[in-house]
């Protein structure tokens, strides 16, 4: 029995009031430790180059996703082998790449954006999913949904203000690898449902891992002692937060957590002023507010038609 199908046994039977808890928890540090990852490297930008960041994470991340898959099937070379078998090989590669592609992206525009402008474009990851969803798995998109669309590429808009002052194109980076996440993301629920969890996650992180070490160490950089200890802080804080991640998605269902995910947008603005000394500006700050709105609302829209939904 996979992990998959041990998620949607729990969905069926429902989650105490504990677990719950637990759940929102396990997100909340997550969002904390995605938070210090990511401004640990905004700092490591400054002299180290995009590849080799990414590798680092990527390190982070595949070494984690092989000690669960390893502590979840087995601690041998067979074990491992069985973890990877997938009836969908072919998009569980392009789920790697793809997410190799979104970190890329993101780290590029992240060395010219505010931590705080960077995080709110972001987060209309969930609109994205939306549109992608409609081309690869067949849905269909209400006037509701494209209303909350609209308005959260409005709050977009109103970060980028094309026409108006010097345009950052950091901020081009970051949709684009807002959008590679969003089709990771996609790609995700594509495979599910034959696939575990923890394949899932290994694919990822292994793959992404190999692939990310092959560009990567052409662009090596000996760090000196300072860039070595942020170093270890942006890997520790990748490893946490992916296991934070899964350990939520353990003891909630995504619907319930889903919400709090966006406390990264106030924790990034903390981070923001707190560390690099500088503020996001109220127009940004609007347009990061509409994002937001937007989407909670399709988040909402989607919660409510699962809760009136017959049961199977």
């Amino acid at each position: 029995m996979d992990a998959r199908h041990d998620e949607k046994q729990r969905d069926k039977k429902g989650q105490g009031e504990g677990s719950i808890l637990a759940g929102i928890g396990f997100t909340v540090a997550a969002i904390l430790l995605y938070g210090v990852q990511d401004a640990s490297a905004k700092i490591l930008l400054r002299d180290i180059p995009v590849p080799m960041i990414v590798m680092l994470r990527f390190w982070a991340f595949g070494l984690l996703a092989l000690f669960l898959g390893m502590k979840r099937f087995g601690f041998s070379l067979q074990a491992v082998a069985r973890a990877f078998v997938s009836s969908h090989v072919h998009i569980q590669l392009l789920r790697a790449l793809v997410l190799l592609g979104d970190l890329l992206l993101f780290a590029t525009g992240l060395r010219t954006l505010p931590l705080g402008v960077a995080t709110a474009i972001t987060l209309t990851f969930p609109l994205m999913v939306t549109l992608l969803a409609i081309p690869i798995l067949g849905e269909k998109v209400g006037l509701f949904r494209w209303l909350s669309i609209l308005v959260g590429f409005a709050g977009a808009m109103l970060i980028v203000r094309p026409g108006f002052g010097v345009f950052n194109i950091g901020i081009l980076w970051v949709l684009a690898g807002t959008g590679m996440y969003a089709l990771y993301l996609v790609l995700t629920r594509l495979v599910s449902g034959a696939d575990g969890t923890q394949t899932n996650m290994l694919y990822a992180g292994v793959i992404g891992m190999v692939a990310s070490s092959l560009v990567g160490v052409f662009f090596w950089h000996t760090p000196d002692l300072s860039a070595l200890g942020v170093i270890l802080l942006l890997m520790g804080a990748t490893s946490g937060a992916n296991y934070c991640v899964v350990r939520a998605l353990a003891a909630a269902p995504a619907s319930v957590i889903q919400p709090f995910n966006y406390l990264l947008l106030p924790w990034a603005i903390f981070l923001n002023f707190t560390v690099f000394g500088t503020v996001i500006d109220g127009v940004s700050l609007i347009g990061a507010m509409l994002i937001v709105g937007a989407g909670l609302a399709v988040w909402l829209r989607e919660r409510n038609r699962e809760s009136t939904r017959p049961a199977s």
